[in-house]
């Protein structure tokens, strides 16, 4: 902590930075309670955040700090409602973060029945759980708290667009009809293709456009929670991987059977 402090106030913490990838050893090592390693994740945040690093990582040890609190009374979690509150607005103003656990977490959920934090919540999971028609209905009613936190309307739209059209593409078919996207984005025609592009680009799905028949069809896209539905979700998955390979198995068997017990050079070629 010393030497965080020490770092912070010499400005030089670039120099400490590259030791916070140990973190996770250091604290098996130091084997310190919990007090003490929330005080350590809460510095470090800060210490992120004041020298412009990768919000991703100031935002990763920020979570770890309130993950410290599970379990603690109401009383103790109350002590990390500004934090739980800078989390939310770190996470949608970020324009590379697009899953997170912050609802989870029981000290941002505190914030659900909060008399002066609840909105903020509400945003929280509109942008972890809903669509663009949800964002514009939640910020029509409330865009002075919007931009007392310092979001831009512009940039929060952009993202939810992008974070609808990968919610499309978690549909059981697989595939997105072009009229659906340009409805749900509330965009022209013409920018249909533009915005899968950018979903690509982010990483957030793989896909391919059928121009012909007006859908994309989508062989993966990113999930904004990850939960017991997305578990259960992956099982299913596996299992059906399983039994296909296993089907697989047995055809190349049966027919190694057939093959050996034809004469020479009448063998099946499996292909």
């Amino acid at each position: 902590m010393q030497a965080l402090n020490l770092a912070l106030n010499g400005k030089v913490v670039d120099h400490i930075i590259p030791s916070f990838k140990k973190i996770d050893c250091f604290l098996k090592e130091w084997n310190i309670g919990v007090k003490d390693q929330r005080n350590l994740f809460l510095t470090i945040a800060n210490v992120l955040k004041e020298s412009k690093s990768s919000g991703k990582y100031s935002f990763k040890f920020l979570t770890k700090y309130l993950a410290t609190f599970a379990g603690e009374d109401s009383y103790i979690i109350s002590e990390a409602k500004e934090e739980a509150v800078r989390s939310v607005i770190e996470f949608v103003k970020a324009p590379d973060m697009f899953q997170c656990d912050l609802l989870d977490i029981p000290a941002v959920a505190q914030l659900e029945k909060d008399s002066k934090y609840a909105l903020v919540y509400q945003l929280l999971k509109i942008f972890l759980t809903q669509k663009l028609d949800a964002y514009l209905e939640f910020q029509a009613a409330n865009s002075t708290l919007m931009k007392s936190y310092g979001l831009v309307h512009e940039d929060c739209i952009t993202k939810m667009r992008l974070i609808s059209l990968v919610d499309l593409g978690s549909n059981e078919s697989g595939q997105i009809p072009y009229a659906l996207i340009k409805d749900t984005l509330r965009i022209n025609d013409d920018e249909v293709e533009l915005w899968v592009v950018k979903a690509i680009t982010a990483k957030l799905m793989d896909c391919k456009m059928d121009q012909m028949n007006q859908v994309v069809i989508v062989s993966r896209c990113s999930e904004r929670i990850f939960g017991l539905h997305q578990w259960l979700s992956l099982r299913s998955k596996l299992a059906t991987w399983r039994g296909n390979v296993a089907s697989l198995i047995s055809t190349i068997k049966a027919n190694k059977v057939v093959e050996e017990g034809l004469p020479a050079g009448q063998g099946t070629t499996i292909r």
